[in-house]
This record gives C-alpha cells, structure tokens and sequence, in this order.
C-alpha cells in the first residue's frame, strides 16, 4: 500500500506539474514547421527527462544526508504555496520561440532542467529513497508531457480547483519529506497525533495562505 500511494502521488504531481512542461515546449517550437514541431516536442522531452531522471537521482542522495530532507520538505512546502498562488507562469517570460529543430530542443532540455525543481523534489519527496518509484515516475511522466499536456492545461483551465488537489499532494509530500527528517521522526515516534497535526497543519497551511493570497488579488483586481 505505501508502494501505490507513493506511485499514486508522483503520478498526481506529474500531472499537475506537465502544465509547466506543455507550456516551455509550446513557447520554444510554436515557430517550427509544423512537420518539426511533432519531432521536436517528442525528442525534446525525451532530452528533457533524461535531464530530470539524473537530476533526480542526484536528489535522491541529497536527501539522504541528515537535515536536508526537513530542508527539502519545507522547500517543497513553498513551491507547492507559489504552485497555487499564481507564481509559475513568472517563469515562462523569457522563453523565445526558437528557429530550428536543434535550437527548439536545447531550449525546451535546458528550461526544464531549470524550471524542474518541482517536479524533481516531488517526485523524489514521494518516492522516499525507492529508486524503482523514480523509473516509474519518469515511464508515466513522458507519455503526459508529449500526448497528455494540452488537454491537461485545458482542464486546469476548465476546472482550477484541480490545481489545488495537487497542491495538497505536494503539501502532504512535504510534510512527509519533514517528519521522515531522523530527528524528527525519533521525536514523533510514540506521538502520533502529533505526527497527524504535522500533515494537517502543512497541508491546510499552503492551501488556505494561497486561497487568501488568490482571493485578495481577485479583490484589487
């Protein structure tokens, strides 16, 4: 059950997350013939997970050292609060549409290498150390990106409290990353409701602080 849940989670957070991919592939190849703009948006993000699969990997072991998954939790915490509140498409701002095939593919690997630490905390938050999760996590991922993005993005447009379903899955992988800290997890091992209250405070936290922060933009808006 912990495998599923764990699979369940890096699956919402992909999905979520594909918008942030969908719109750097989209940028970078929309002045493509449109007989490249298919190769493009497939080999590039081929190049763009080969990127983050390393990457992950790379924080897979970070997370291993004492307090940088407490570190990692409570960064994790905030991107999912800038996820809700309206920060990502910042980003995407100096993203120019490239000329060529190879310009398109540089653009979108190195984008996403950038612009990925979501996705690449989230997934290793979730995958808690288990190498084979993060396999799955990128198998699921490419077929998101390149076919499932555009209708993802117009969901999300559609219905936005979708958003926030996977603002509670990172939040609530956060506050896993931060009590599975050994420190923290000592202290907590004979106070479960202590440990409960951790998650839920987390969760309701980013939820509630990026509804406000929504709602008095709406109000000056």
């Amino acid at each position: 059950m912990d495998f599923l849940s764990a699979l369940a989670a890096i699956v919402i957070i992909d999905l979520v997350l594909a918008g942030d991919n969908a719109l750097v592939i989209a940028l970078a190849a929309r002045n493509l013939p449109k007989q490249l703009q298919r190769r493009a948006i497939v080999w590039g993000t081929v190049g763009a997970i080969t990127v983050r699969a390393t990457l992950t990997v790379g924080v897979l072991w970070l997370l291993a050292i004492p307090g940088l998954s407490l570190a990692g939790g409570a960064l994790l915490a905030w991107i999912a609060y800038r996820l809700l509140a309206g920060d990502q498409q910042r980003k995407h701002q100096g993203i120019k549409p490239a000329a060529g095939f190879w310009a398109a593919m540089r653009t979108i690997v190195v984008a996403d290498a950038v612009m990925g630490l979501d996705n690449v905390l989230g997934v290793a938050g979730a995958a808690h150390g288990d190498a084979l999760l993060v396999a799955l996590g990128l198998v699921i991922s490419i077929p998101i990106v390149v076919w499932g993005s555009t209708l993802i993005l117009h969901w999300l447009e559609r219905f936005p409290a979708l958003l926030y379903v996977g603002g509670a899955v990172l939040a609530w992988t956060a506050a896993k990353m931060i009590v599975s800290e050994p420190v923290v997890a000592q202290t907590l091992a004979h106070q479960p409701l202590l440990r409960l209250a951790i998650y839920v405070a987390l969760i309701a936290g980013v939820l509630g602080a990026a509804a406000l922060r929504n709602l008095r933009a709406a109000t000056a808006d």
